[in-house]
Parts: structure tokens; C-alpha cells; sequence
């Protein structure tokens, strides 16, 4: 398994970590627990020392599963977690310290560890101070409850504010060839201040992999993507000429689109750590293969000049989503 470094932090991770959400939320019914665990301790088997949950997703479900799947390897793993959502009032934010302070003490129990590798905030919450939230993430790191401080769809500025209150370990955004909105600012950013650098959602929610057309139904109370703009059937009939142009470059490099998606991201900058998420064995596998696809310069470049001339339709997320992109 190759290694890679989030930023300066020194936190060494596999080069493709595992979000672990689409197991109990999301994309349909919760998958069943055990399938859930041997999936995980799979990815662990191949290499991958980077797992992804957080409190809202199930809400806490998910990272009982993390917890116990990786129980028997914890001293081999990292794992990463989230706080910051107002459960009672979801999507509403709440990251005020002392929130905080009661989310990893949840948190830490359900995920059966002593310590938080990685401890992320959800969302910027607008009636925070970044500065508070950053002094409180750093009390619990001085305490020995989390070793990592992240943020997830922060800005420029309030990575700026955050890190001079604690060093940033990581980013965690949206980032995928259909989703570029971190390349104008924020891995800028990253890069002058030694943050590493996050995509969730690396293959667009599935569409990357080639695998959904027009036809396909989500269920609107347990598949978020019933209420994404890009995945309504208009916009994924006018979104299919990524999905070729992904399919072309695969089969010229011998790959599988999903695989051309995520070679694409790694290939951006040695510091970013896709991390894609999957309950089925067979695409675990396939996603890892991404690793051994090496795109070349020219490859980059066809893709990007290719890319340049399409239009992505829709936008990321809904807008009740969106209101929470600190921008």
C-alpha cells in the first residue's frame, strides 16, 4: 500500500483512505452490520489505514460499525470523525465548545477507542468564531481525547483564522473531476500552510464510475441523491459526456472509469487522500486498483483540456445543503 503524509501534520495514511458513511446513510437502507465489518477489515487486510465516519451519519450508527470493525486493529488505523451538526435541528449547525467537548465523549465511546485520530468540524458554524472552535479542538487534543484537528468545506479565511489558533491537519471538501470548487482557494491554501487535503465524495456520488443513467430512481427518504440537482434525469442525460470521455481514457489505460476518477485526484497533488466509500467487496477492490493506474502528463492533459470543453449541469448539492459551504 502506498503511504501518503496529510500536509506538515506528520499524520501518514494510506494513499486512498475508505468513507465508511454509504454503509449506514445516504444511499439507501443501512447496510447489514456484518457485511458492513468484513468490508472494512477488507480494506484493512489491503492496506487501507484511513477510515472515514462521523455523529450524524446514521446519526451514531455508523460509528459504532467503524468502532467495532475496527476494534482488533486499532493500533494500525486512523480513524477520522466529525462533529458539528444540531442533531435536533438537522441541518442546523451547533459547534459551540462545549457541544464539542460532549460530541467526542460520544463519539469515543461509540467508536470504542481511547482517542480521535482525526477530528473534524462538519460544517463552519457561522455563529462560532473559527478561533473558539479551534481552542476547544485543541483543549481535547492537550487532553489526549484527539491527536488530529480538521475541517471539512471551510474556506479560505476561516482555514487561515483556524490554523493560527491550532495547526490544521486536513481538509476534508467535495472534490472530484465534476466538482472543482477547492482548486480557486483552498488547496491554494493547503499548500502555503502544509494542510493535506481531503476529497470526499471522490466519485461523485457514483456517477464517476459510469454506472448510473437516466433511468435509475432514488428513494427519496433514504438516498440523498433524490435531492441533488445532478441527479435529476436532465442533468444526468447532460452530464453523460464526462462519463464517456472517463470511459475512454479507461479503456485506453486498461482501467475502469472509477479507477480513471481517482487517479485523476491523486494525481493533483501528493498530499491529497481521496476517500472513497463503497459496502461491496468487488468495488473495494476496484477502487484500490486506481492506485496502481499511472496517468502521465499527457494523459492530465487531454483530460483537462477534454474536461474544459463540457458543461457540468446542476449544481453539487441542494440549497439547503449549499447555505452550509462556508465560502
Amino acid at each position: 500500500m502506498k503511504k501518503r503524509t496529510l500536509g506538515k501534520s506528520g499524520l501518514e495514511v494510506s494513499a486512498l483512505g475508505f468513507g465508511c458513511m454509504n454503509m449506514s446513510f445516504g444511499y439507501g437502507p443501512a447496510a447489514d452490520k456484518q457485511q458492513a465489518i468484513a468490508v472494512i477489515r477488507a480494506a484493512v487486510e489491503r492496506g487501507v489505514t484511513f477510515f472515514d465516519t462521523a455523529e450524524v451519519y446514521g446519526p451514531f450508527t455508523n460509528e459504532e460499525v467503524v468502532g467495532e470493525a475496527l476494534a482488533p486493529f486499532r493500533n494500525q488505523v486512523v480513524i477520522a470523525t466529525k462533529y458539528g451538526f444540531d442533531l435536533e435541528s438537522f441541518p442546523g449547525v451547533n459547534s459551540r465548545p462545549e457541544h464539542i467537548k460532549q460530541v467526542v465523549e460520544e463519539s469515543l465511546k461509540r467508536l470504542n477507542t481511547e482517542v480521535i485520530d482525526l477530528l473534524y468540524q462538519h460544517r463552519v458554524d457561522p455563529n462560532v468564531p473559527i478561533e473558539d472552535v479551534a481552542g476547544a479542538v485543541k483543549n481535547l487534543i492537550q487532553a489526549g481525547k484527539v491527536k488530529h484537528f480538521g475541517l471539512s468545506e471551510a474556506g479560505a479565511r476561516t482555514i487561515r483564522r483556524a490554523h493560527a489558533v491550532h495547526p490544521v491537519t486536513a481538509i476534508q471538501s467535495e472534490y472530484s473531476l465534476w466538482t472543482r470548487d477547492p482548486e480557486a482557494e483552498v488547496l491554494p491554501v493547503c499548500e502555503e500552510l502544509g494542510i493535506g487535503f481531503v476529497p470526499w465524495s471522490p466519485l461523485g456520488q457514483g456517477f464517476l464510475t459510469g454506472t448510473v443513467d437516466a433511468t435509475m430512481s432514488f428513494e427519496a427518504t433514504l438516498d440523498l441523491r433524490a435531492s441533488f440537482p445532478r441527479f435529476t434525469p436532465e442533468a444526468i442525460t447532460a452530464n453523460q459526456p464526462l462519463v464517456d470521455l472517463l470511459k475512454a481514457t479507461a479503456k485506453r489505460k486498461n482501467a475502469t472509469p472509477a479507477q480513471i476518477a481517482l487517479a485523476w485526484l491523486l494525481a493533483q497533488k501528493p498530499w491529497i487522500v481521496p476517500i472513497p466509500g463503497t459496502r461491496k467487496l468487488e468495488r473495494m477492490y476496484e477502487n484500490l486498483g486506481a492506485l496502481d493506474v499511472v496517468l502521465t502528463a499527457d494523459d492530465l492533459r487531454e483530460l483537462n483540456t477534454a474536461f474544459s470543453k463540457l458543461t457540468i449541469h446542476g449544481e453539487r448539492l441542494p440549497e439547503v445543503h449549499m447555505a452550509l459551504i462556508d465560502r
